[in-house]
């Protein structure tokens, strides 16, 4: 926040043209000015610079002039006299605007239950800590549906793979796939599936459901191609409850096969996204301001 504000004290400034300016003086590289937020919308500097504003403008240390300007406020010019090694939280709870701000904040949230982050310990923006906790809602849900999976029957894995294929748009109907997927033991392949509704191209399945910490070695691998010989397959797909070797993948890599592999994460991954094994139970939308609205 110290730095937006330095940058405000010579006058009105565009937000965007803060963030250039800012980036330039902090010498970031270029990855750490292209790096994105997870929505892909906003890079994570411009999205810092934003929250910063918002806050000194909270504390009455700056003011909003116009749609994507601010300045200085007196205040912050008393503020930046009194030569702050660093502004943050703690720094701005000493103004009540800041501190109204906070409390209505932090109500919010908890619904006066008390229950919150303290707000001066905060590093995070807002939109950080959201996106960190979905993170972490995300790691546990993929941890349990793979838990799941590994103490399910063993053709539940293949019915598993069934359904994700065809919510991932393979196969014609889930009869048809299922059929195509009911050959087990077939030469060395788990399963074939249309990769299109007609049937012009065929991808072969491989399928271990391994326990956590026994991986797929080169071996798997060389036998599964092997597999796709037999049958003048060009392109096949192994999936795994475990883990794939250092050897595993690079022999998948180099040999003149297509075969994907698909790990526990990368299927954890998988269903998540094709909502298989798991539904959306909550939706929360991120709401901004609308400048053209009150572009008066």
């Amino acid at each position: 926040m110290l730095p937006v504000l330095k940058i405000s004290a010579n006058g009105e400034i565009r937000i965007g043209q803060a963030v250039d300016e800012l980036a330039n003086k902090l010498d970031l590289t270029q990855d750490e000015r292209t790096e994105l937020l997870p929505s892909g919308k906003q890079t994570l500097f411009s999205n810092r610079v934003h929250w910063a504003k918002t806050y000194l403008n909270k504390a009455g240390l700056v003011e909003i002039t116009r749609r994507g300007h601010f300045k200085i406020t007196p205040r912050g010019r008393e503020a930046l006299q009194s030569n702050p090694p660093q502004i943050d939280n703690q720094f701005l709870s000493q103004y009540e605007e800041f501190n109204q701000f906070r409390e209505k904040t932090n109500s919010t949230e908890t619904g006066n239950s008390g229950e919150s982050v303290s707000f001066d310990d905060q590093k995070q923006t807002p939109d950080e800590i959201m996106r960190e906790a979905y993170r972490k809602i995300e790691a546990s849900l993929a941890q349990d549906l793979l838990d799941r999976i590994r103490k399910a029957p063993p053709d539940f894995f293949e019915r598993l793979i069934v359904t994700l294929l065809l919510s991932m748009g393979y196969g014609g109907t889930e009869a048809e796939a299922g059929k195509a997927l009911g050959q087990s033991g077939d030469n060395g392949v788990d399963g074939v599936i249309d990769q299109d509704a007609l049937g012009l191209d065929r991808v072969y399945i491989q399928a271990k459901r391994y326990a956590e910490g026994n991986s797929v070695g080169a071996g798997a691998i060389r036998d599964f191609f092997g597999s796709l010989d037999r049958h003048k397959a060009t392109k096949g797909l192994f999936v795994t409850t475990s883990t794939f070797s250092l050897s595993a993948k690079e022999t998948a890599e180099f040999l003149s096969k297509r075969i994907v592999l698909i790990d526990n994460l990368q299927l954890a991954k998988l269903m998540i996204r094709y909502n298989v094994g798991c539904r959306i139970e909550d939706t929360i939308h991120i709401r901004k301001v609308d400048e053209e609205f009150f572009d008066v």
